[in-house]
């Protein structure tokens, strides 16, 4: 059984800057993606940055890039999502992926048997 534990959420004021990390245990599949996922209250579960198994590949969702940075650690079974510059906006529950997802045409598209974690809260105040 793979977990997927997030930490590192919190409250912080706008222009300010958090590091969200997902570790990981259980036996996974090989070359595996890892990737971040948020929702906002009342909105639907939205892509923010994704990272391929070698690390080679990043992505993310347009409104990020440039703030936020999606590293990985496979010795630790960790990923990170280093985000600065914070807005209002992107005051959500951040979720952890982990699986065979794809990307296409801007979105990131999660595998059918991918892992979850639970979230971890991030609040931006204005």
């Amino acid at each position: 059984q793979v977990q997927l534990v997030e930490s590192g959420g919190g409250l912080v004021q706008a222009g300010g800057s958090l590091s969200l990390s997902c570790a990981f245990s259980g036996r996974t599949s090989s070359n595996y993606a890892m990737a971040w996922f948020r929702q906002a209250p009342g909105k639907e579960r939205e892509f923010v940055a994704a990272i391929t198994w070698s690390g080679g590949n990043t992505y993310y969702k347009d409104s990020v890039e440039g703030r936020f940075t999606i590293s990985r650690d496979n010795a630790k079974n960790t990923v990170y999502l280093q985000m600065n510059s914070l807005k209002p906006e992107d005051t959500a529950i951040y979720y952890c992926n982990l699986g065979h997802g794809s990307y296409y045409r801007g979105t990131w598209y999660p595998g059918i048997d991918d892992y979850w974690g639970r979230g971890t809260q991030v609040t931006v105040s204005s």
